[in-house]
């Protein structure tokens, strides 16, 4: 009796290379395009060519998967907000702490898109979807009193409500989900430029 080909027991036991941040990356990919809710650990381990268990072994459940997808998204935000933080320490103005965040913020979302995608989608499903949702509330209102403290400074027009102007700033900084493409013309740089650029224009005082 012939033995098996070692193609044919690799294919069995699947494709070699998934370590667990390669899952990830795929986990996060179908979960986009499918939805959590529309997605099995059994369709990721088929676009893997793995077997349930193989995926098991990275991670125990999908809804760990959704967790830790969404972590990076927020862990990544969270950051960006510490650092204006110790700007603020340092001396720094309100004005140029938002500036930074804002920037940051695009960074962020142009070097995490897939997982920034996937907690601009999430609902409050489930139980780490809820806790994804009440740490955007406080990154939120941290941005928010950042553009009510550069308003208090003088260094944001007086016409527009502070909290507008901040649903509107990171409204347009979100949007970026829709049509940033990595392999598109622009970098994070010349993004975060052009968005800063737009948006404090506009924010500018007004001349009398």
């Amino acid at each position: 009796m012939p033995r098996p080909s070692p193609t044919t027991t690799a294919a069995r036991r699947g494709r070699p290379g998934y370590d667990q941040e390669a899952v990830l990356r795929r986990a996060i990919d179908l979960f986009n395009r499918r939805g959590y809710d529309g997605t099995s650990v059994g369709d990721l381990a088929r676009e893997l060519g793995l077997t349930k268990s193989a995926i098991y072994h990275h991670f125990p459940s999908k809804a760990h998967l959704l967790q830790a997808a969404l972590d990076e998204a927020l862990d990544a935000l969270t950051a960006v907000i510490d650092t204006a933080a110790r700007a603020e320490q340092g001396g720094g103005t309100a004005y140029e702490r938002l500036e930074e965040a804002v920037r940051g913020s695009v960074v962020v979302l142009v070097e995490h898109l897939p997982a920034v995608t996937l907690l601009l989608r999430v609902r409050g499903n489930s139980e780490a979807e809820q806790e994804a949702l009440r740490r955007r509330r406080r990154i939120d209102a941290a941005l928010a009193g950042l553009v009510r403290a550069a308003a208090q400074e003088g260094a944001l027009r007086t016409d527009i409500p502070p909290d507008l102007a901040a649903r509107l700033l990171f409204g347009m900084v979100n949007s970026l989900v829709e049509w940033y493409r990595p392999e598109g013309r622009y970098d994070a740089a010349a993004i975060a430029e052009a968005v800063t650029t737009l948006a404090f224009d506009g924010l500018a005082p007004r001349g009398e």
